[in-house]
């Protein structure tokens, strides 16, 4: 991460190397929920198949859910006195979550897989938790309870709505 140009310093009594490492992680997650919220969006638009209404409706609920998560990270990011993502460019260096531009993926199969990339934002907000235990921030790792709670309800929807009867 660049130094942070001297209007954009936020006051803080954290160390700066150990906001550093935090802003790391946060920024990491951040293109995680970014892409995850894409991928969720794009499942919702082209589900199909007899289960269309439920799956449609569970996909928007999600995706709302998710964008909700990215400025609260945002903001946590600047209260540390650091800076965050800039363009799409910087979340695809970043993001673990890959994208799925198939054309046609049958609906099991979009639950299947946004159920292990949720999986996978939990594995993000647990370095960022140990990142913000290590920093002392406390307020940071706090609030990540909170998101590491939401994606794996929503981990635990989807694996509940692809079981088969």
């Amino acid at each position: 991460m660049s130094d942070i140009a001297p209007d954009l310093k936020t006051p803080s009594d954290l160390r700066r190397n150990d906001t550093r490492s935090v802003a790391d992680a946060l920024n990491a997650a951040l293109a995680d929920c970014y892409a995850l919220y894409l991928k969720t969006k794009n499942f919702h638009w082209h589900v199909s198949g007899p289960h269309f209404r439920d799956y449609h409706l569970l996909l928007d609920d999600q995706a709302t859910q998710i964008l909700g998560v990215t400025d609260a990270i945002a903001e946590r990011v600047r209260k540390t006195g650091n800076v965050t993502l800039r363009s799409i460019g910087d979340i695809s260096r970043r993001q673990t979550i890959t994208d799925n531009d198939r054309e046609f993926v049958p609906a099991d199969e979009m639950l299947s897989e946004l159920r292990d990339d949720n999986l996978k934002l939990v594995e993000s907000f647990r370095v960022v938790k140990d990142a913000a235990d290590a920093a002392k921030d406390n307020a940071t790792s706090g609030i990540v309870d909170e998101w590491t709670d939401q994606a794996e309800e929503r981990a635990w929807f989807l694996f509940e709505a692809s079981r088969k009867a």
